[in-house]
């Protein structure tokens, strides 16, 4: 790799580190192994950098890779994922407490989706992305992207504790 494309990749990861790992962290539910995945994705697009960067939309291939490699990890080896029932006791303040609380059961609530329900879910609604794009993603149809998206919700709609959620934050998708 010529000095220029290697200074392009430190940029592009400096630029899109974090933003991919909450996206990792999203289909992966913990974070260590969202930093492992995406570190991998980032590999992978190092080594065929000078034809990523061509591309249309390098950040869509690399969030692509992360996808894949967030499958992969299921294929090499199984992951017994832990939850607990209740978010550690904090030192914040109520806002910080209730904060915590949803998002202990945003996570819970997607971590027990299928993992290509998840895989919709984050790329649809938290990445933002349109049902063809996320279909180009995730190397499915746009039905599929349809199907999975609306089994997803329906099982989110039935957590317990997510109603409540929506509920209070009016704009929510759930």
């Amino acid at each position: 790799m010529q000095a220029e494309e290697e200074a392009q990749f430190h940029s592009f990861v400096a630029a899109r580190w974090s933003h991919l790992v909450r996206t990792a962290y999203l289909l992966t539910g913990d974070p260590h192994d969202a930093e492992d995945v995406t570190q991998t994705a980032l590999a992978k697009a190092y080594r065929s950098w000078r034809r990523v960067s061509r591309m249309d939309s390098p950040e869509a291939y690399v969030r692509r890779m992360l996808v894949t490699c967030n499958s992969d990890r299921f294929r090499k080896r199984r992951v017994a994922e832990r939850l607990t029932a209740s978010v550690p006791d904090t030192s914040a303040g109520d806002n910080a407490v209730a904060w915590a609380d949803e998002r202990s059961v945003l996570m819970e609530a997607l971590a027990q989706l299928p993992a290509r329900q998840r895989a919709v879910v984050v790329m649809r609604y938290w990445e933002d992305l349109s049902e063809a794009e996320t279909a180009d993603v995730l190397g499915c149809s746009q039905g599929t992207v349809k199907s999975q998206a609306s089994k997803a919700l329906v099982k989110l709609r039935a957590w317990p504790g997510l109603g409540r959620i929506a509920t209070r934050n009016e704009g929510a998708v759930l």
